[in-house]
């Protein structure tokens, strides 16, 4: 595990670290935006300083502790936050689960990357308790989720923000997109599939979305870039590129210490760089913590589902008290234990 986050111990202040296997480096004597509370400081400055603090963050001998005695916090501010979904094998059985009988595919899945617009500020650090939420469950009935699910996803964290009216292309996801959190985007099933006809998710979803403590930067990914898969029919021209940027890291869903599902993020039929071209395609702007989600990440055999709705094996959705743990190669976890809908959770002033 390696990657930036923020961190304190002993009663001090919340400060960049960086993470080397199981211990933090303390990088606040490095410079003022190594002391600073969140990394969107550090993440604004651009490629340039991405390169120079990394190699520096890597050579430094300052202050190091183990991880297990630092408090993580969120590692950066959050702009705005957009989930896509993009795993042709996830969509292919949430289709046949939701429209039984008819195509399981929207026309329009296989010719853009398809997502929503979620709310940046219930984005938490891994570790923080899920609070069951309530909701319309029917037309006559509301109450708490009785089908509280996970969504294993990867999420990009964008660093140098673009202008208003410029879409960004595929070839220059790298200038805008300074690293790669794991993610877990807690859903309400019930809540979802009572509101979600005509426009989507909303209330399912915007109660809670976890990310890992550390970012890690695209450049420790560069020997985990492999070809995606193939595309048919091919992708319009603006979304042609970014095709060798599929992450081969795998992954893994814990669910109460049992490892209840294995699979790969180098099954995305739609890549980082090109669901970054679509979010920005009719000139939305990026700006400095614009977190991006994948969708959740499914493989195609039984054993390999990113979320509990799409098993075949009847496996019961979550129960307050259960604790479930993200895992994926070289990134940082993401946990989170289930509370009931009167718990009441501590928040950072």
């Amino acid at each position: 595990m390696s990657g930036f986050g923020v961190f304190s111990a002993g009663g001090g202040a919340p400060r960049v670290g960086f993470a080397s296997g199981e211990e933090v480096v303390d990088l606040s004597a490095l410079g003022p935006v190594f002391r600073e509370p969140s990394l969107n400081a550090l993440m604004a400055q651009g490629p340039a300083a991405w390169e120079d603090a990394l190699a520096r963050a890597r050579d430094h001998d300052g202050p190091r502790l183990p991880v297990s005695q630092a408090t993580l916090h969120l590692p950066f501010e959050v702009a705005d936050y957009v989930d896509f979904n993009s795993s042709l094998e996830h969509a292919t059985t949430m289709g046949r689960i939701l429209r039984p009988g008819g195509e399981p595919l929207q026309p329009n899945w296989r010719r853009l990357p398809v997502g929503y617009h979620g709310r940046a500020g219930t984005v938490v650090v891994s570790g923080t308790d899920v609070v069951r939420p309530r909701g319309r469950l029917g037309p006559d009935e509301s109450g708490p989720t009785r089908r509280l699910d996970v969504e294993l996803e990867l999420g990009f964290v964008v660093g140098a923000p673009s202008r208003l009216g410029e879409p960004v292309p595929v070839e220059a996801f790298a200038e805008h997109v300074f690293g790669v959190v794991l993610l877990n985007d807690w859903s309400a099933r019930d809540i979802q599939a009572w509101e979600s006809a005509p426009l989507g998710p909303f209330l399912g979803k915007s109660f809670l979305t976890s990310i890992s403590a550390w970012v890690t930067p695209l450049a420790l990914l560069e020997s985990r870039r492999v070809e995606a898969p193939p595309q048919e029919p091919p992708p319009p021209a603006g979304l042609a590129g970014g095709r060798d940027w599929a992450l081969d890291l795998a992954l893994e869903l814990e669910r109460n210490g049992e490892v209840i599902s294995r699979g790969n993020a180098r099954t995305l039929y739609w890549t980082m760089p090109q669901q970054l071209a679509h979010a920005t395609s009719n000139g939305a702007s990026l700006r400095t913590g614009d977190l991006m989600a994948t969708g959740t990440i499914s493989g195609p055999s039984p054993g390999s589902e990113g979320s509990l709705i799409e098993r075949s094996d009847g496996a019961p959705f979550l129960e307050d008290g259960e604790e479930v743990v993200l895992r994926a190669s070289g990134l940082g976890e993401v946990r989170g234990r289930v509370a009931p809908a009167s718990y009441q959770p501590h928040t950072e002033p």
